[in-house]
C-alpha cells in the first residue's frame, strides 16, 4: 500500500483538527441553547403556575373557570391537567392531551406522538398535603425543531470546514515544503563529478536554515573528499611511476648483452633500493589506511617526554652539527601512550625541520604542562611557510616545496599525515602556525579527569 506524502498527511492532519474543534464547539453551542430553552420554559411555566394557582385559588367561585380559561387562553401553546391527590383526572384543557404524565414533582420533558412537551407538577395548594395536583404541558416542538436544524446545520459545517480546511492544508503544505523539494532537487543532481551544487541558505525558512547549512557542509565535505581521493591516486601513480620506469629501464639495459658478475650484482642492490622505496611506500600508505579506519590502538605506557625527546635529539645531533643546526629542548612532562608510535611522530617532526632549518639555525623543542592539558611544540628557523598551504600540510603526498624529490621515501609526502594520525589515536591533536622568525609544529593532549 502506497504511503502518504508529506503533504496529505498534513492536510489530513489539519481537516482532523478542524472538524474536532468545529465538533465541539457545536456541540457546546447546541447543549448551551437546549439549556437557555429550558430555562426559559422554566421561567415561562414558572409564572404560568402562579396566575393558574391565583385563579383556581377558590374552586367554587363561579369566577374561577373564567379567570383559569382567561389563563390558559394568553398562551397557546400550554396545556393543563389537574388530578386529585390520588391520581383520578379531574380537569384536562384539551382533549388531544398524552394519557400517561410524569408524577414526579418538577420540569421534566416528554414526547407524545411526534409532539414535545415540557412538563411541570406542581401542588394547587403547596401547604396541604391531601392537595390537587397541576400539571402544565407547554408544547416545545418548534424548540425542538430549531435545535435539529440547527445539529444539521453544525455536522454540515464540520463536513465543509474540514472539506475547506484540507483543500486550503493541502495548498499550504505543498507550498510550506517547497524548501524540501528544493533540497531533493538539489541531492538528485549530486555525483561524483558534480559536488559544486548549494542550497541557498538566505532563502529558506528558519526550520530549514540549519538543515540546508548542514547540507551544504556535508556537500563541501564530500566534494573535498572527492578531490584528495582523486589526488591521492594521481599521487600515487606518481610516486611508483618514477621507481617503476627505473627497475624497468635498468633491467632492459643490464639484459640488453652479457656482463660480468659484477654489473649483475650491482644492478641487483640498485633495484633493491628501489624496492625498498616502493615498499616502505605501501607500509606507510597500509598504515595511513588503518588510522582512516580507526584501526590504530596505542600501548597504554608511562612515558617521560623529555627522556623521549632527549634519545631523539641525540639520534639527530650528528646532522644537526654537519648542517651547523643547534638542537635543545625546554621543559617536562608525563602522559600515557605508545612509546614507539610517538617516537615516530616526534621523528618525522625532527626530521621535517631538520631539513628546512637553514645553517646556523635553531631547532627547540618546548614542552608545556598545564592543569588541563600538556603540549609539546618542535620550533625551527627558517622561511615562513604560506599561510595559504597552512590547511594542506597535513595532506597525503603533499609537499610545500614545488620541487618533488622522487625516489626518497622519508620525503613521499606522507610523514606529517603520520604523525597526525598517531596524534588522533592519542586522542590528540596537532597544529602548524608559522611566521618569519619560527615556524612551530604544536602537539596538543587533553588530560583525563578522574
Amino acid at each position: 500500500m502506497r504511503r502518504l506524502s508529506l503533504s496529505s498527511r498534513l492536510a489530513l492532519l489539519f481537516a482532523a483538527c478542524t472538524a474536532v474543534v468545529s465538533l465541539f464547539a457545536g456541540v457546546l453551542f447546541s447543549r448551551a441553547s437546549e439549556a437557555h430553552f429550558v430555562e426559559l420554559d422554566q421561567q415561562l411555566l414558572d409564572g404560568k403556575l402562579i396566575g393558574l394557582r391565583r385563579a383556581l385559588h377558590d374552586l367554587q367561585s363561579s369566577e374561577s373557570e373564567v379567570r383559569l380559561a382567561d389563563e390558559l387562553n394568553r398562551q397557546a401553546d400550554l396545556s393543563l391537567r389537574i388530578s386529585g391527590s390520588d391520581g383520578k383526572r379531574w380537569y384536562d384543557s384539551a382533549a388531544s392531551l398524552p394519557n400517561k404524565l410524569p408524577h414526579k414533582p418538577g420540569l421534566s420533558t416528554i414526547n407524545d406522538n411526534d409532539t414535545d412537551y415540557r412538563v411541570l407538577n406542581a401542588p394547587l395548594f403547596v401547604d396541604k398535603p391531601d392537595s390537587p395536583q397541576l400539571t402544565l404541558l407547554l408544547d416545545i416542538t418548534h424548540h425542538q425543531h430549531f435545535l435539529q436544524r440547527m445539529q444539521h446545520l453544525i455536522w454540515l459545517t464540520v463536513g465543509l470546514s474540514a472539506l475547506a480546511t484540507a483543500l486550503l492544508g493541502a495548498w499550504a503544505a505543498r507550498s510550506g515544503l517547497r524548501p524540501l523539494r528544493r533540497m531533493s532537487a538539489v541531492a538528485r543532481g549530486v555525483s561524483a563529478q558534480s559536488l559544486n551544487a548549494r542550497l541557498p541558505e538566505d532563502d529558506m525558512p528558519p526550520e530549514l536554515a540549519e538543515m540546508a547549512h548542514h547540507f551544504n557542509a556535508m556537500l563541501g565535505r564530500l566534494d573535498d573528499s572527492f578531490q584528495r581521493l582523486s589526488a591521492f591516486s594521481a599521487d600515487i601513480a606518481h610516486e611508483l611511476r618514477t621507481p617503476l620506469s627505473n627497475l624497468l629501464t635498468h633491467t632492459q639495459v643490464t639484459l640488453t648483452r652479457p656482463r660480468p658478475i659484477e654489473d649483475y650484482r650491482e644492478a641487483l642492490h640498485s633495484n633493491l633500493e628501489e624496492l625498498q622505496w616502493m615498499a616502505q611506500l605501501v607500509n606507510d600508505m597500509l598504515y595511513l589506511a588503518k588510522a582512516d579506519h580507526g584501526l590504530l590502538m596505542p600501548k597504554r605506557e608511562p612515558l617521560e617526554l623529555a627522556d623521549e625527546v632527549d634519545v631523539l635529539l641525540e639520534f639527530f645531533a650528528p646532522l644537526a652539527e654537519d648542517a651547523e643546526v643547534t638542537l635543545s629542548r625546554e621543559g617536562s612532562a608525563c602522559m600515557e601512550g605508545d612509546r614507539s608510535m610517538l617516537r615516530r611522530a616526534l621523528s618525522n617532526l625532527l626530521d621535517n625541520a631538520m631539513r628546512f632549518t637553514p645553517s646556523g639555525g635553531q631547532v627547540r623543542v618546548r614542552i608545556t604542562d598545564a592543569p588541563d592539558h600538556l603540549s609539546l611544540s618542535i620550533e625551527n628557523t627558517g622561511e615562513a611557510i604560506s599561510e595559504a598551504l597552512l590547511p594542506r600540510l597535513f595532506d597525503r603526498f603533499y609537499r610545500a616545496d614545488p620541487a618533488r624529490r622522487e625516489g626518497i621515501s622519508e620525503h613521499a609526502g606522507l610523514g606529517l599525515a603520520i604523525t597526525r594520525s598517531i596524534v588522533r589515536a592519542h586522542g590528540g591533536d596537532i597544529t602548524c602556525h608559522s611566521n618569519p622568525q619560527w615556524t612551530s609544529f604544536t602537539i596538543r593532549f587533553v588530560k583525563c579527569v578522574k
